[in-house]
């Protein structure tokens, strides 16, 4: 309903069309309600829902076809929240726009942005995530930072009070990757264990409760997570051996359990151990197994 497909029309698709006759692109994300990717050449399109400029074409114009986010190609990657989008260029330095009413753009204030803007000068960022409305990013050096909504503690500081400016994660420098689902957020370190924390309502901390945690506490005490990825309000990993678990909201079942049932404790999907990669969406799921892709 505001382009998101890229399509040229605002008309919804229940089978996949190809977004032009191109075959170009290299990677694609989605945001909310907006969508961007980066083609073979470095340079990075968007399209979909702007209202809050999150598309960084300059303006607030939603659109319905694929637009050039300014005339560079040194992009790297990038992620989309529900209204803010950020991204790292190929010198390591990390880039935000969209809505940043609660500082999730990480540029110490609360004014949206429709143009990519730095944050800080630093060129030494690795990776970045986003959340609803909340962001974190890993350095080079394996620290961890995060920024913007806090009420229920998903930025991992000790306290829910927002950040409008990247701000470490404890001291250590021991992390691997990190998650964000809307409010909660989870990462693993590099001895393969995996720590959550943030909104808990549904479980999907993985933490045997249902209560909200404001700084990394552990999942369980095993070190055999190989990746993990956060939906709305639900949580899925992988293990070393290649078997799938899942926690949090199932009420649409989600969890791929067979059921509707929430949990607050990671449980296996199934017995099998080809699982090759697994994404969450806002209330679905989708799996990669070995031996078929």
């Amino acid at each position: 309903n505001s382009g998101q497909l890229g399509l040229g029309d605002t008309v919804q698709r229940s089978s996949p069309t190809q977004v032009g006759s191109l075959t170009n692109w290299k990677l694609v994300v989605g945001g909310f309600y907006h969508t961007l990717a980066l083609k073979t050449d470095l340079s990075l399109w968007s399209w979909g829902y702007n209202t809050y400029g999150q598309l960084g074409l300059g303006d607030t114009v939603h659109r319905s076809s694929p637009t050039q986010v300014g005339s560079l190609t040194n992009w790297k990657s990038f992620v989309g929240g529900v209204y803010h989008t950020l991204a790292l260029k190929t010198d390591n330095s990390l880039w935000s726009w969209g809505y940043n009413t609660i500082g999730a753009l990480g540029l110490g204030d609360i004014v949206a942005r429709s143009s990519p803007v730095q944050i800080g000068s630093l060129t030494d960022w690795k990776l970045v995530v986003a959340g609803g409305y909340h962001t974190l990013a890993l350095k080079t050096d394996n620290s961890l930072w995060s920024w913007g909504h806090n009420y229920y503690g998903s930025l991992g500081l000790g306290d829910i009070v927002a950040r409008s400016s990247p701000t470490q994660v404890g001291s250590l420098t021991n992390w691997k990757s990190v998650v964000a689902g809307y409010y909660h957020t989870l990462a693993l370190k590099t001895d393969l264990s995996l720590w959550s924390w943030g909104y808990n309502y549904f479980g999907e901390l993985g933490l045997g409760d249902i209560a909200h945690r404001s700084s990394p506490t552990q999942v369980g005490s095993l070190t055999n997570w190989k990746s993990v990825v956060g939906g709305w309000d639900h949580t899925l990993a992988l293990k070393t051996d290649n078997t799938l678990w899942s926690w949090g909201d199932n009420t649409d079942g989600t969890l791929g359990l067979g059921d509707i049932v929430a949990r607050s404790s990671p449980t296996q999907v199934g017995s099998l151990t080809n699982w090759k990669s697994v994404v969450g969406g806002d209330v679905h799921t989708l799996a990669i197994q070995h031996g078929f892709a």
